[in-house]
Formats: structure tokens, C-alpha cells, sequence
């Protein structure tokens, strides 16, 4: 049973590290600052208050909200909370975050947002402080990327078609596959299909799209939270996972022969069990991540079990991205009543995460050329 107060391996990491400090000095992992990009979407809703939130509190590492620096200044002050606004620039050496301080990437409102009132026209904002996001990432200007919850709706109303940060990260990132992953202490959550009516699922579940969920699923575990050899759950799509052929044909001929292809090839995978008795201790003591078909499949077992500590990890994009796992609780903006607890978790795994990839491709340089 594993434990994710930091949902990484740090044994691993301690190890990598001795063996890399005895075979050399040159290889040994820096304790650089990194800086983070964050964006806190839609500025309706409680995205801004736990940015704020979260700004109270020090970290070991560069924060840097990309966001309309006049709505965070009247949030906080909604919130009756201190924040200090410093200008981002990306020509000086990062440094930890100082709490009650705030880097800002400024990104400016069409409209000045009024909490719990949406507004099409900011829109193009939310979109934007994205792009400049992922752009930063891809220089190398930032080292991982935390999202804070968009609405769908909004965006779709604005007229641009909008699934999901998933889905839109891929698209900017030119990344023709990556995996939704959600996390929290003692549960990981992947899945096949992301954010499509529960009628297209069965037609997307090809042995293409499992296979390769399979394999990033497993490629990211090892170099992201440096589990070398993930055991993986895999659950049916159907009912009772397909009884044989009985209720439903994907499970007997798409499914069970990728399973079959990938365990000879050395992964460690159980199943397709049937999702119905897949979360039993039996297995979630014993597995790293469980593969589910579609999304409602693993997702309400997840967030039962850790809504508001949970987080959303973009699995094989070219830089860390990670998020909180809720809404924008229109609602609660402004109310003072917001948890910060999953933004708290998705950052300081955002870092984690970078620094295990880093770890891990270091490590492998080094016993390549050892």
C-alpha cells in the first residue's frame, strides 16, 4: 500500500542519488530552484482564491501565477488575506516562494470578472494564459505547469470547442497521445477514453488506444514517480468484464489480447477484472494504478475517496502538467469557504514530478556512460 503525501517514490530518489554520487560527481541532481507556471482559469470562480490561498504558505520553488494581476489583488482582498504582487521576470534566477508574495505573469480581463458570474467575453483569457503557459514550458522558461479549474461551458458558449485541459493541452502541444490521470493517497486513477458521450466509448476502445495508454501509463510511473515496475490493474469494459464474450465482445477481443502482448513484453499488469469488484483492498493494496475504460468508470471511486486532495496529471506531454481535481465552484467565489488543499497537492507534486524525470534521465545518462 503506497502513500502520497508527495504520490512519489522518494526511496527511489535517495537511491538514485547514492548510486549517482558513487559513479559521478558530475551527474549528481543540483538543488536548483525551479520555477513553476500556474494559471488559475476561470476568474469567476474560485480558481483566483486558491491561488491566493495557496500564495500564504513558502515553498522550495518559484511560483508564478499567470493571471490578471488587478482580480488576484481584489480577491485577496476579498479574502481578507495579504498578498504581495511582484512582476514576473523571466531574466532573473527563480527563487523560493516567499509566503503572502506572489509572482504575476500579468494576463489581462476583457471584463473585470464578478465572482460567480461568468462572463463569455473572458473567455479568450483563460485560453490565453495557456498558451503562454505551455510556451513557457516548451522554452524551458518553466519547469511544470499547474491548472486551476476552467469552465467548460463558458468556453464552449464563447464559441470555441473546448473538452477539457487534457484534450487542449495535447492540441497546442502537437502530442498526438496523452493519458488522464487522477491521484490521490492510495489511489491512481488512469483512463482509456477521456471526455466523450458514454455512447462513443465502446467504438474508441481499439487495440491501438489501449495499448498505447498502457505503455505511457507505465512509461510515466517509472520516470515520474520513479516506480520501476508498476503493477497495473486493468478494468473490463463491460459488465462482469464482458463474461466471457457473453455481454459484450471488447473485453475478450480487444482488451485481453493487448494484456496478453504486453505481459510478455515484461509489464506487470492484472486483468481486465470487472470494475464492480476491482476496488476491493485485494487490489488497491497492491497496485501502483488502475486502467479504466471510461471516464465515470474509475473517476467516482477516486473522488470519493479523496475529493479535495486529489489531483489531475496530464501523463505524456513534453513537461509536467498537473491540476486540481474540482470545479469552479462558482458559488464559493469570494465566500472565504474554499479549500486550497488540492492546488496545494498539485504543486508541490508538479515538483516532485520534475525532479524525478530529471533524477531518472540523469541516472540513465550516467550508467549509459559509466
Amino acid at each position: 500500500m503506497w502513500n502520497t503525501a508527495s504520490i512519489i517514490n522518494l526511496k527511489f530518489i535517495k537511491f538514485c542519488n547514492s548510486k549517482i554520487s558513487n559513479l559521478s560527481t558530475t551527474a549528481r541532481v543540483t538543488t536548483d530552484t525551479i520555477r513553476i507556471a500556474l494559471t488559475p482559469g476561470e476568474p469567476a470562480g474560485i480558481g483566483i482564491d486558491i491561488t491566493v490561498q495557496m500564495a500564504q504558505q513558502s515553498y522550495p520553488f518559484e511560483i508564478v501565477a499567470l493571471a490578471d494581476a488587478r482580480v488576484l489583488r481584489e480577491r485577496a482582498r476579498l479574502l481578507g488575506l495579504p498578498l504581495n504582487i511582484e512582476d514576473f521576470n523571466g531574466k532573473i534566477k527563480p527563487v523560493p516562494h516567499q509566503a503572502s508574495t506572489l509572482k504575476v505573469y500579468n494576463q489581462c480581463c476583457a471584463n473585470t470578472p464578478r465572482c460567480g458570474s461568468l462572463d463569455p467575453a473572458n473567455v479568450n483569457y483563460v485560453l490565453d494564459s495557456l498558451r503562454t503557459a505551455v510556451a513557457g514550458c516548451q522554452r524551458g522558461e518553466f519547469a511544470a505547469l499547474v491548472t486551476g479549474p476552467v469552465h467548460k461551458g463558458n468556453i464552449n458558449n464563447a464559441g470555441i470547442a473546448f473538452t477539457g485541459h487534457t484534450e487542449f493541452l495535447a492540441e497546442l502541444t502537437k502530442t498526438p497521445h496523452v493519458v488522464m490521470m487522477l491521484a490521490t493517497t492510495g489511489l491512481r486513477v488512469a483512463l482509456v477514453t477521456t471526455h466523450i458521450p458514454l455512447r462513443e466509448v465502446s467504438g474508441r476502445i481499439t487495440p491501438e488506444l489501449v495499448e498505447t495508454t498502457l505503455k505511457i501509463t507505465q512509461q510515466q510511473l517509472q520516470r515520474s514517480f520513479a516506480i520501476m515496475n508498476p503493477n497495473i490493474v486493468v478494468c473490463g469494459l463491460n459488465p462482469h468484464a464482458g463474461e466471457g464474450g457473453h455481454l459484450g465482445h471488447e473485453d475478450k477481443e480487444i482488451i485481453i489480447p493487448v494484456i496478453e502482448k504486453l505481459r510478455a513484453q515484461g509489464f506487470n499488469i492484472q486483468g481486465p477484472l470487472p470494475a464492480d469488484t476491482a476496488f476491493i483492498p485485494k487490489y488497491l493494496d497492491n497496485s501502483d494504478v488502475f486502467v479504466t475504460m471510461y471516464h465515470d468508470q474509475g473517476l467516482p471511486v477516486l473522488k470519493y475517496k479523496g475529493f479535495g486532495n486529489a489531483i489531475n496529471i496530464t501523463l505524456g506531454l513534453p513537461f509536467v502538467r498537473t491540476s486540481v481535481d474540482h470545479g469552479t465552484a462558482l458559488e464559493l467565489a469570494g465566500s472565504g469557504k474554499t479549500d486550497a488543499s488540492s492546488m496545494v497537492t498539485a504543486i508541490n507534486t508538479a515538483n516532485e514530478m520534475y525532479r524525478n524525470k530529471r533524477l531518472f534521465t540523469q541516472q540513465h545518462k550516467t550508467m549509459h556512460n559509466a
